[in-house]
C-alpha cells in the first residue's frame, strides 16, 4: 500500500472543455515525467495530419510505456481546434491526456 501513498482516491473526473483529467487523478510521478524537458516527443503528427497510421503508432507505444509525448507540426491545426484534437487522440488510443501545451500533448496509458 505504500506505493499508493501519494495518490489521492478521487472519482474519475475529466474537464469537459479540454478532456484533460483532473490533477488529483494523476500520480505525481507521472506529472513530473510528463513535464520534464528531458522527455522527448516520440510521435510527430506531420503534414499528412492525424491518420490511422499515426493513431496505431501511438497505441503501439502506449502498450510498451506509460507515457507518450506527441508533437503536432505548427500550423496543422488552429489554436481553437487543439483541445478537440487531443481529446480525439485520447479517445481513439484509449488513453488519458495528462498535459497539453501548445502543439505538444502527453498521453498516459489507462
Amino acid at each position: 500500500m505504500a506505493a499508493f501513498a501519494g495518490l489521492a482516491v478521487v472519482p474519475n473526473t475529466t474537464d469537459a472543455n479540454t478532456g484533460v483529467r483532473e490533477m488529483a487523478d494523476i500520480p505525481a510521478h507521472i506529472m513530473r515525467q510528463a513535464k520534464s524537458h528531458d522527455f522527448r516527443a516520440s510521435v510527430r503528427i506531420g503534414k499528412s495530419g492525424l491518420t490511422e497510421t499515426v493513431l496505431d503508432e501511438i497505441r503501439q507505444q502506449l502498450q510498451s510505456r506509460d507515457l507518450v509525448k506527441v508533437k503536432v507540426n505548427k500550423g496543422l491545426f488552429e489554436r481553437e481546434q487543439r483541445s478537440e484534437v487531443w481529446q480525439y487522440v485520447a479517445e481513439q488510443t484509449a488513453s488519458h491526456l495528462v498535459l497539453q501545451r501548445g502543439n505538444i500533448g502527453v498521453l498516459w496509458r489507462r
